[in-house]
Parts: C-alpha cells; sequence; structure tokens
C-alpha cells in the first residue's frame, strides 16, 4: 500500500475509534428498580409502658407463720400450684372435731329415723336431729373455708418474682408475699392525639421497638380505645396487646409504638428514583422494549417512608423507573442498565459486581 494512502486510511481509522469511544462513553448507566405493590400504611408514632396481661401480689390475710415455700425466684408457675402454706394445725384439729361431731349426728339420725319408721320416736325428734347434722355440717364448711386462707394458691399461670420470705418466719395480714405476672402477653398503654379519633379502632396493625433489644420489631394491634380525652394534653389513652411468647418483654418497660393506620395496597418507588420540581415531582422510565428508552414522566405521590415513596398516580406495577444514576440521564436518552435493585439485590452488590467486571 502507497505511503500516502496508508496515512489516510490510518487517520480514517483512529477518527472512527475516537467517535466509538465518545460514543460508548456518552451512554449513561444507570441502575433500576420495579414499581411494586406492596402493604402500605400511615404511621402514628408514639411512646407506651408495658405491662403484664395480669399482675398480682399475694399476700396473707391472717397472722401465722410460714409452714412451706414452693417456688423458687422466676420459676414460672401454673394456675392452681401452691405457693405458700402456712401453719394450719390447730384448725385441721378444729376440723376432726367437726367432722366427729359431724358422723354422731348422721348417725343419731339413722337411729331415729328407723324409729319413726317403726312408730316408737316423735316425728319432731328426727328433724331436730337433721338440723344439728346441717348445723355440722356448715361448720365444717366454715372451717374449710378459713383453711383455704392458709393455703396461697397461684391464681393463673405465670411468672414470680423474687422470695423475700422465709419458713419459719411470722406474716401479717396485707403483709406482701410474692408477685405474680402472666407475661405470654403484654399490655402496651400509650396516648395519641386527638385529632386520630376517627381512624383508630381496635385491631389495627402496629410495631413497637425497644431500646433493650436493638433491631428485634414486636408485632401487635390495638385492643381498647379510652373512652375519655385529656382536657389539658389533648390526647387519648390507647391500649395494645402484644404477644410475648419468648419473654422478652417485662412490664414498666418503654416502647417505641408505631400504629399503621389505614392499610392499603399501593405502588411503591424507592425515594431516589424522584424529581422534584417546586410542587411537581417526576420519574425517569426505562422502556426496555426499546434499547431502554428513558421516558420524564410526571407523578403523584403519597406519603413517604425511610427510603421508599408511595405513588398515587402515574406509573404502573411492574415498570421500571431509573433508580440511581438520574442526574446523568434524559429523556429520550437509549441508557446502559447495570443492574435491578431489589430486596434479594442491593445497589451496593451491582456497584462491586460492575467494579469486579471492570477489573477483570
Amino acid at each position: 500500500m502507497p505511503f500516502p494512502f496508508r496515512g489516510f486510511f490510518l487517520a480514517g481509522l483512529l477518527t472512527l475509534l475516537l467517535i466509538s469511544s465518545v460514543q460508548a462513553q456518552s451512554v449513561p448507566t444507570v441502575i433500576g428498580a420495579r414499581a411494586t405493590l406492596e402493604p402500605w400504611s400511615d404511621p402514628i408514632e408514639a411512646l407506651g409502658t408495658l405491662r403484664a396481661d395480669e399482675s398480682i401480689t399475694l399476700s396473707a390475710t391472717l397472722t401465722e407463720i410460714i409452714a412451706q415455700i414452693n417456688f423458687s425466684d422466676g420459676e414460672q408457675v401454673e394456675a392452681g400450684q401452691l405457693l405458700i402454706k402456712l401453719e394450719d394445725n390447730e384448725e385441721q384439729a378444729q376440723l376432726r372435731v367437726a367432722q366427729a361431731i359431724r358422723d354422731e349426728r348422721r348417725n343419731a339420725l339413722n337411729r331415729a329415723s328407723q324409729l319413726l319408721e317403726r312408730n316408737l320416736a316423735p316425728r319432731a325428734e328426727v328433724e331436730d336431729t337433721q338440723a344439728r347434722l346441717r348445723q355440722a355440717e356448715a361448720e365444717i364448711q366454715a372451717l374449710q373455708a378459713r383453711l383455704a386462707n392458709y393455703r396461697l394458691l397461684a391464681p393463673f399461670s405465670g411468672r414470680v418474682g423474687f422470695r423475700n420470705i422465709s419458713t419459719g418466719a411470722l406474716v401479717t395480714p396485707g403483709m406482701a408475699l410474692v408477685t405474680l405476672d402472666k407475661l405470654d402477653i403484654m399490655k402496651l398503654d400509650f396516648a395519641v392525639p386527638e385529632v386520630f379519633l376517627d381512624v383508630l379502632e381496635p385491631g389495627l396493625i402496629l410495631t413497637a421497638t425497644s431500646a433493650a433489644f436493638p433491631g428485634y420489631t414486636f408485632q401487635g394491634e390495638i385492643a381498647t380505645i379510652g373512652s375519655r380525652v385529656d382536657p389539658i394534653s389533648r390526647s387519648m389513652n390507647v391500649r395494645a396487646e402484644l404477644q410475648n411468647p419468648e419473654m422478652r418483654l417485662r412490664p414498666g418497660m418503654l416502647m417505641e409504638v408505631v400504629v399503621r393506620r389505614r392499610p392499603r395496597q399501593t405502588i411503591v418507588i424507592p425515594e431516589a428514583a424522584l424529581i422534584p420540581e417546586g410542587e411537581r415531582h417526576f420519574v425517569l422510565v426505562i422502556h426496555e422494549e426499546e434499547d431502554n428508552r428513558i421516558e420524564r414522566r410526571q407523578v403523584q405521590i403519597g406519603q413517604r417512608r425511610p427510603g421508599d415513596v408511595e405513588v398515587l398516580e402515574g406509573i404502573n406495577k411492574g415498570e421500571l423507573v431509573v433508580s440511581h444514576g438520574v442526574q446523568h440521564s434524559r429523556e429520550g436518552d437509549n441508557v446502559q442498565l447495570l443492574g435491578i435493585a431489589s430486596d434479594e439485590t442491593s445497589v451496593r452488590e451491582l456497584l462491586e459486581s460492575r467494579r469486579g467486571q471492570g477489573d477483570s
């Protein structure tokens, strides 16, 4: 090939390579995200305090000495389980006496009835014997009722607190002996402004978090709404119930509460995909069937939550929008789609994958 012609050829080839390089560099690289249909709700935030579903302090009703203690600190006990027994020897002896008198009067009634059948005893004597027998039986019932005060039973299943008493100690009426809390279900009390009265109702779902368990969320629902509004704070009390199968929650804990009001299904996109212009909002829609052509489209948004935004109008479920690279894309551009971010694939993973391909 003559030298001048070869020079023109190389110059033209270099020009073509430069043009191709510029064109390649001018194609925007973006990351997309699908518009998805997801559960959504408007949150009401509050602070609440936990209470046990059932909570009591067992105490004595008489003055006596402790004979038995049948529980340990923090033990899980069952309903009807004997926790504390007081000395009842004297009462047991009185009960045996009353039972003996009952048996004697029952035998006397049997003899009098037999004599009455043979017309050897007056009817009045039989009736008097029956009355004395009923009196003895009533005395036994009274003694048994008093004996129940010597036995402290768990009225429901739950967890006992610390044991601060010992066998042989003298207890008096009203003296606190042990606490008992039912912890499998917890009551969460919190206050919300009265302006939310029209949207609150039993059954609304809520979530609660505690500083004691970072990263862990407890689920529950509203059980009761207070009947009065505080005239000073203009708020009303709400009680919710939380399931506590792992017994993590304890009465008195402070909880951060988020009530999910107006639950609904709505279109959701990443908040990073929004392009605000005054009071209007736009997104860049990627048309995959047209070689990833960009369309700039106005949307009407609703509520926001960290990282996401609700779209009321302007986009349909399944459409692909630009979530990263918005500033480098224009309507009509054909973009290079680096990947689609989702719950399974994060933006960081897509960028690291791109970096790995570049290194290789």
